[in-house]
């Protein structure tokens, strides 16, 4: 896997294609262009073989080593974006008001592309090297959809490897961590209904508007009284509908509230969502409310196979050097969809340096190309290393 050269010649090139998605993107499993751009150029680098159609809008590619027999490794990459408004101003700017890839998904399907178009023409590994370009990974679980429909036994994948970038890590600098390295995430509405009112006469009908502020503040409390502070919780509520700015002097009779629940340990998760009812029903019952919760679910925490994180933690030393390698990164409280597949085949995830940049999910946020390179190297060190022929 010495192609280096060439594998920077490509890592250029596909700074074009890096922008050519950003310009265009696509939302959760409507992806059309993405895809068909994606299978396009698969098809042109030359893989053994592309399947596309995979949870919608989904493309695999396999390319098989020149080696000889060996294992199936998976590495994976996000190609959806965000329904939100972008503020660059750049000349590739989106296109689509009211989307945009503001978390780097235009990048790392660049940088698993540059992977597939090296790989195809060296070849230099035994076994066989499976690249999955999933869609809806913003709240979609596309890789979960990607899974019952039979990914992983489809192309006999043995190990998936993941990669994301992070904003605030220097370019070129690599971070991952053994366990658990992102949370679960789930997500609530809560609707409290009473019957409405007039305002100048509060004590006449039960008032929601009051309740939310109370149930607000007592959810604040699942985190810093009911939970071990060594055990990471996070309760945010982020959405709140109640009255009408007409209507100034009316109590409503209907409030939401929405939010997300983030943690770590399984039996914590449980033990959170039991509390989170709990204080719902009681403080619905303190104010004379009836209360309605829709829990949703969401994606489990990303857990990294201890013996793989080693060699995702050495194959990014051998691309940077180990001082710009941290094996022990904090556990952060997002969430991500490949959790889904660790679940399922041991593997790791890794942070990938995208500079100083906006953070994710805000509108002036762009990925850093330089940075392409260095993810194709790691790509190219995974393999190099998971797929070595037999002694």
């Amino acid at each position: 896997m010495d192609r280096t050269d060439d594998l920077e010649a490509i890592a250029q090139e596909a700074v074009t294609w890096r922008r050519h998605i950003h310009s265009n993107p696509e939302l959760l499993f409507d992806l059309p262009q993405t895809s068909a751009f994606v299978a396009g150029k698969l098809g042109e680098f030359g893989c053994d073989e592309i399947v596309t159609g995979i949870a919608t809008s989904g493309v695999v590619a396999v390319i098989r080593g020149r080696k000889g027999e060996g294992r199936t490794i998976a590495l994976r990459c996000d190609m959806d974006a965000l329904p939100m408004s972008e503020e660059t101003n750049l000349p590739y700017a989106s296109k689509t008001e009211g989307r945009m890839h503001a978390c780097g998904h235009d990048g790392h399907t660049a940088i698993l592309l540059a992977t597939a178009k090296h790989l195809a023409a060296t070849r230099d590994f035994a076994g066989t090297a499976v690249l999955i370009f999933q869609p809806a990974e913003e709240g979609g679980a596309g890789a979960r959809v990607m899974i019952e429909e039979g990914l992983l036994e489809r192309f006999g994948i043995e190990e998936v490897y993941g990669m994301h970038n992070e904003p605030g890590l220097a370019v070129g600098s690599f971070a991952t961590r053994p366990g658990a390295i992102m949370a679960a995430g789930d997500r609530f509405m809560i609707t409290l209904r009473g019957r409405g009112g007039h305002a100048a006469y509060p004590h006449e009908t039960p008032d929601p508007i009051v309740a939310s502020g109370h149930l607000v503040s007592a959810l604040q409390s699942i985190a810093s009284r009911y939970t071990n502070p060594f055990d990471p919780v996070v309760v945010s509520v982020t959405h709140v509908v109640a009255g009408s700015a007409n209507a100034l002097n009316v109590i409503p009779a209907m409030v939401q509230l929405g939010g997300t629940i983030r943690t770590i340990d399984p039996q914590t998760r449980k033990a959170v969502e039991a509390r989170f009812r709990d204080i719902v029903s009681s403080s619905a019952k303190l104010f004379e409310l009836e209360a309605e919760i829709d829990w949703r679910p969401g994606y489990p925490v990303t857990f990294n196979d201890q013996a793989l994180t080693k060699e995702a933690i050495a194959a990014a030393t051998g691309v940077a050097g180990a001082d710009k390698v941290d094996g022990d990164y904090p556990c952060v409280m997002g969430s991500e969809d490949f959790s889904y597949m660790l679940e399922k085949r041991p593997g790791a995830f890794v942070w990938l340096g995208n500079g100083d940049s906006a953070g994710l999910h805000q509108p002036a946020y762009d990925f850093n190309d330089d940075a392409i390179i260095f993810g194709a190297r790691y790509w190219q060190e995974i393999v190099g290393r998971r797929l070595t022929p037999a002694s």
